[in-house]
């Protein structure tokens, strides 16, 4: 499936914008979709995020997109991000890109190739080991 194209703002930053356009071609592109009250993210975030601390790939965009419509406030998105996250944090509109990605819970990852592939779509009960080997093949 061709990656559908979105813009979305930083959470943290809501006057600047990510635009996945601006990456592909260029870099592996690793989404997860969470939201801050989710026990399933609480235990996939923080190996995600010692991942994006320890591996620094020029190949490689990670980020994560808060599904603003399923979450209890932004407040508690942001707090979420201060006290956990150092990877960028985008803020969905609603549902709108959760649902372009034909998300079905939190936390979902996704993984983007190079040339705008969705080549991995992980749920909430996936292994991180079995992301990271989908994300090192998409990286070959």
């Amino acid at each position: 499936m061709k990656a559908p194209i979105f813009e979305l703002p930083f959470l943290d930053s809501p006057n600047q914008t990510f635009n996945l356009e601006d990456v592909l071609g260029k870099k592996v592109v690793l989404i997860t979709f969470w939201v801050s009250w989710c026990p399933d993210c609480a235990r996939d975030l923080p190996k995600k995020e010692q991942f994006y601390k320890t591996s620094r790939n020029d190949e490689l965009e990670m980020l994560t997109i808060n599904v603003t419509s399923r979450e209890h406030g932004e407040e508690e998105a942001l707090k979420y991000q201060e006290q956990f996250l150092t990877e960028p944090v985008l803020k969905d509109n609603g549902r709108e890109v959760y649902d372009l990605y034909e998300c079905e819970g939190v936390p979902t990852t996704i993984i983007i190739d190079k040339e705008g592939q969705v080549v991995g779509h992980f749920g909430d009960q996936a292994e991180f080991v079995s992301i990271v080997h989908k994300l090192s093949e998409a990286l070959n």
